[in-house]
């Protein structure tokens, strides 16, 4: 049975921004990520990414290194929510845009990704349902 995304908000800094969780790609991570909101945390930046601790630990499932702009993905390697609004530190161009190691990932911003350039290591972060 095909379920529905999931939207949930996204409070970093001074910004909100919405996105859509889908069961699609990744379905155990989704699934458990949405059981742990909600989540409050610490952003930090790499590059035009932000990504910040969360309360899951799970394998990689279906990781990929390459990511598109607004893609919202869960990071194994150190337990943490990542969110691509460009290119990172590794990505060769703005059109390739590449995460450290692979990521799962789980949904999409559906609003503008580029209001997160106005994050800063270290403002908080709270994920909930939207």
């Amino acid at each position: 049975m095909k379920r529905e995304p999931v939207r949930v908000r996204i409070v970093v800094g001074g910004v909100e921004v919405l996105a859509e969780i889908s069961f699609n790609e990744n379905p155990r991570t989704a699934e458990a990520v949405l059981e742990a909101l909600p989540i409050e945390s610490r952003a930090a930046r790499w590059g035009d990414e932000v990504y910040f601790e969360v309360p899951v630990e799970l394998p990689a499932e279906n990781a990929r290194v390459r990511v598109q702009k607004g893609e919202v993905a869960y990071w194994p390697e150190e337990p943490s929510l990542c969110i691509f609004f460009g290119k990172t530190p590794v990505s060769p161009s703005e059109d390739d845009i590449r995460a450290y190691s692979p990521v799962n990932v789980i949904g999409r911003l559906v609003s503008d990704p580029s209001v997160l350039r106005t994050v800063k290591d270290g403002d908080r972060v709270r994920v909930e349902r939207a």
